[in-house]
């Protein structure tokens, strides 16, 4: 005899798996740094860790003539490489004012590290004074996918210092990163719920 989860149950599974708190904006100014400060972990509590990502303060290491902050006087750049953000819960939109030298490409990946958005800056240069004409420094970028994004790439060049960031804010879903045994049951969730519906008929 075919048995299956009784429908509620296989309901009641799925809904337990796939519950979500309701969430806000999160926006992190970057103030809390100190010059040089390699950024990695400093804003795990916040939701976010950083990689190829280096502080810079408005009067020391930051030319701010050409790369004035959005807000304050610290804002970070892309350090080695391609600046990463990793989000400990997937985000809704995510999105940063950019001062930058060379053309960016920004690239939103899900949680399966499935690319689900790109999007590239307006200009080739926007910085303060030898921008290019009608750019402005702090170009607002944004991404958002409604199942959520786990990482964002920001490209310009391939060994980094070629833009500054400041000013990120992001939305989570309320949905934390699944695990693989998450994932299962979420998948045995559903198939019960089809399997039940599919007796019922029979």
């Amino acid at each position: 005899m075919k048995t299956s989860l009784p429908l509620g149950a296989a309901a009641f599974l799925c809904a337990a798996a796939l519950t979500s708190a309701s969430a806000s904006a999160t926006t992190i100014g970057f103030e809390s740094l100190a010059d040089l400060d390699p950024v990695t972990t400093q804003f795990s509590p916040s939701g976010v860790t950083f990689a190829n990502t280096i502080a810079l303060k408005a009067g020391l290491s930051l030319n701010d003539g050409e790369f004035p902050p959005h807000s304050g006087s610290v804002v970070i750049s892309d350090d080695g490489g391609p600046m990463t953000m990793l989000f400990s819960t997937p985000v809704t939109q995510v999105g940063v004012f950019f001062t930058y030298a060379l053309p960016l490409t920004l690239t939103a990946w899900d949680v399966l590290d499935h690319v689900v958005g790109s999007l590239p800056s307006a200009f080739a240069n926007n910085t303060a004074a030898s921008g290019d004409p009608g750019s402005l420094p702090n170009e607002w970028l944004q991404l958002a996918f409604a199942s959520g994004i786990a990482k964002l790439t920001v490209e310009g060049d391939a060994l980094g210092s070629s833009f500054v960031l400041d000013d990120l804010s992001f939305t989570p879903t309320g949905l934390p990163a699944p695990e693989p045994g998450t994932s299962v049951l979420m998948a045995i969730g559903l198939t019960s719920l089809l399997a039940g519906r599919r007796f019922k008929r029979l």
